[in-house]
């Protein structure tokens, strides 16, 4: 098993592509429609960061959280993970505010992956195109990219 962090709590972004359109069909937001493009949902796991991620990457699982509904979907890929090992819930939400006001990525759903937070009107982020990464790493200089595929594992 190929080992890229070693501590085992922080923040991570995943980055999804949908592939076409999405429906929810169940739950707060079911009837309500998403648009393909690229994805940036901020989390954070202050305790099994890997295990967090790993479960995301999982398409068969049961549904627990927002975030979970879209990485099930059949035309929904993750195709990079940013993990920001060591830091504290705190620093989602600057990196919600980051893609907002620096990259210009707006909110498709207000209330989703966000129960927890106060300061955020959604923890999910849309862009029709891809974020440039480095634009990213630049500004989080300790960030770890990871680019999921099917023989890699963390």
């Amino acid at each position: 098993m190929q080992k890229i962090i070693d501590v085992n709590f922080g923040v991570y972004l995943l980055e999804l592509k949908l592939e076409d359109n999405f429906l929810f069909s169940t739950g707060k937001f079911s009837g309500l429609k998403i648009p393909k493009g690229f994805y940036y949902y901020a989390g954070s796991a202050q305790k099994n960061l890997k295990q967090r991620v790993r479960r995301h990457l999982r398409k068969n699982k049961t549904i627990y959280w927002h975030i979970d509904h879209l990485t099930c979907g059949m035309k929904t890929k993750i195709t990079s993970i940013y993990l920001l090992p060591g830091n504290d819930k705190s620093v989602e939400c600057e990196i919600v505010r980051f893609l907002r006001d620096e990259l210009l990525l707006t909110f498709p759903l207000a209330g989703f992956g966000n129960s927890d937070c106060r300061n955020c009107k959604s923890h999910l982020l849309f862009s029709k195109t891809k974020i440039d990464y480095n634009h990213f790493i630049s500004r989080y200089q300790s960030t770890v990219r990871f680019i999921p595929s099917s023989n890699e594992t963390f």
